[in-house]
Order: C-alpha cells, then structure tokens, then sequence
C-alpha cells in the first residue's frame, strides 16, 4: 500500500475506536449509576489490575506493555470521571513527583490538589476534602518517610493501592547546549543526587537551591540562561523543553506512595498487606511476635520502627507482608502475631504494585 492508502486504513480505525471508546464510556456511566446506588467506592483498584492483567494477556505487539498501560490508564481516568470526578490531594507543589504519582495512578481526568504538608494530605481524606489522598512512604536510597508512619497512629484511613515512581532528574532549559547555561535552580535532593553529573557536565555553573524542583523550573523559564534540574512533569508545566534526561547518579531510585482512603480492596492474587503493632519492651517479644510470619511461610517486605510517643523508649513497629488479610496463611500469622502483640491495627490490603 502507499502512503495515502495506509493512511486511510488509519483514519478508518481512529473512526472504529472513537465509536467503541464512546460505547465503552456509556457503559462506564452505567456501572457508576449502580454504583451511586449501593454507595460503592468509585475507585477499584483490585478491579483496575484485573482489567491490566488482562489487556497485557492479550497484547501481541508491536506495542509494548507500558504503552498499552498508558492508553489504557487515560482510558480508565476518562470513564471514571463519567462516574464521579475524583478529587486527590498529594504533596505539593505542582510538578512534583508526588503529583507525578497521583497522574500515573489516577489518569489525567482526577483532580488534583496540592497541600502544604503530609499530615494535612491524612486530613483532607479524613474530612471528606478529597476522595483520596497519595503520601510518600519509603524511597529505596534514603528509607522511610517518618512523617507519614506517625500519621497512620492518628488515622482511621486505609491503604488502598500503592504505587512506585522511578525518581528520574532533568536538565530542562531554553538553552540549546550545555555551554549557553551560566546559572542552575533545583531542590537540594536531587542536586545531590546528581553530583557526579553535575561535576562532569556542569561545573563552572553557578548552582541556586530553591524550595522546589516545580520553583525551579518555574525560575529557569523566565531567565535568560538558566536552567533546572526537576521532573518532567515540572518542565511540561513551565514550557521548559528537556535538554539532558536522567542526570540521577543512581538509575535504580525510586519512591514508593500509598493511596489513602476507606477501601477495601478484595484479594487478587498478587497483594500486600501493611500492619502496625507493639510489643511489650522485654527481652524476646520481638522476635517471637515476629516468628508468626515465618511459621507460616508469609514474606516480608518491609520493617521499620517509630518511637510510640506515649512512653519513653516505647516503639511501634511498621510491617508489610505479601498476601491479602483474607488469604488463611496471613489470617493466621496475624492472629499468632497478636497473642504476643500489645495491640495490632490493619493499615490495609491492597493490589501490590508492578
């Protein structure tokens, strides 16, 4: 075929799916009517992997799998909106990674919120102020996050879903090479980590550290000269083309994020489940509320520790494991674990990310 008719096959199909895309959504407006009526959460993420696992099933190329989760995850936004427009707040500001999170979980159709600070993200959903609230829990460089472990001690908030966001720094600037930039804005984090770049391919460049990478994207926009070191995300916003991708020294960084809301997400096969609990401080409890999960063969993912607060040298214990609350080896482990156990508090099951 030439070009013309290859092209007219093309516009043929876009009319093909334009039709079934709509049907798609007409149906979507359904479920969410049935929704409406028996009170059900909007957002299902045990329903969303489902719907994934299958479309990946049935991918035979030549895209590959995290195109096909891209189209389908705006796919997914679009019709959800047509159920109920979701709102989301996360930690701001704008451009951030944790806005990145909250547009690779909840599509482009959510509305996002940005907040000044994590316990404010827990008050929000608590309140009703947002659907759902996305919080950072762990980065794989720098650990934990204490700030949102020692919310969850003053929540009833669930985890519902969880994601991973590879932490990927830009070098985004109007300039056209290297050599044009004289001045530098970024956040002192990822400044950090991308000294060893920096010293290679920047040197002699002044260095400015602002409150944000979104600050300073937005600065480097308006300065003749300058450039910033910041997510993609911050440069589409400021109109800041990308001229050096992933100046990160370690390929490897990423950043995990919870989803908080008052789902219950039902088991799909491939879940995790995070806990909280205490035990009394004398010699052994620890280990022997811990061996609960490996008589019954249940993994764990991560363990970190948070002073209690309400007593000195008091200590609450953070834990996810892999598995659902309803599958009988983590029911069981669980209910060992609070024989030893001052108290135990289910934070959420939920589908564990890819």
């Amino acid at each position: 075929m030439n070009l013309n008719e290859l092209r007219k096959q093309i516009d043929q199909i876009d009319e093909q799916i334009i039709t079934l895309l709509n049907r798609r959504a007409e149906l979507a407006q359904e479920v969410g009517h049935h929704k409406t009526r028996s009170r059900s959460h909007y957002f299902t993420p045990e329903r969303e992997q489902v719907v994934y696992k299958r479309l990946l099933s049935l991918n035979k190329g030549p895209l590959d799998a995290a195109a096909i989760r891209a189209i389908y995850r705006e796919i997914i936004s679009a019709s959800r909106a047509l159920e109920k427009p979701l709102t989301v707040c996360y930690l701001g500001p704008s451009g951030t990674f944790s806005h990145q999170a909250c547009v690779n979980k909840f599509g482009s159709s959510a509305n996002f919120v940005p907040v000044a600070s994590i316990g404010e993200i827990f008050s929000q959903a608590e309140r009703g102020g947002c659907d759902y609230g996305v919080v950072p829990v762990e980065n794989s460089l720098a650990g934990a996050i204490p700030e949102t472990l020692d919310t969850f001690m003053q929540t009833n908030l669930r985890i519902v879903s969880e994601i991973f966001v590879p932490i990927v720094h830009n070098l985004a600037t109007r300039c056209e090479s290297l050599e044009e930039i004289r001045r530098l804005y970024s956040h002192p984090q990822p400044l950090a980590q991308s000294r060893i770049w920096l010293r290679s391919h920047l040197p002699n460049v002044e260095i400015v550290e602002v409150s944000s990478t979104a600050r300073a994207a937005e600065m480097a926009a308006q300065e003749e000269g300058a450039a910033a070191l910041c997510p993609e995300l911050a440069a589409q916003l400021n109109d800041l083309p990308l001229l050096v991708t992933h100046t990160e020294d370690n390929p490897s960084n990423r950043t995990r994020f919870l989803i908080l809301g008052y789902n219950e997400p039902e088991p799909t096969g491939n879940d995790k489940t995070s806990l909280m609990f205490s035990v009394h401080n004398k010699a052994g409890m620890l280990f022997r509320a811990m061996a609960a999960f490996e008589k019954y063969d249940v993994n764990m993912t991560m363990i970190e520790s948070r002073p209690a607060k309400v007593a000195a040298w008091e200590y609450v214990f953070y834990i996810d494991v892999q598995g659902h609350m309803r599958d009988p080896q983590v029911a069981k482990a669980v209910a060992q674990l609070r024989e030893h156990a001052l108290f135990v508090t289910i934070l959420g099951s939920y589908p564990a990310a890819e």
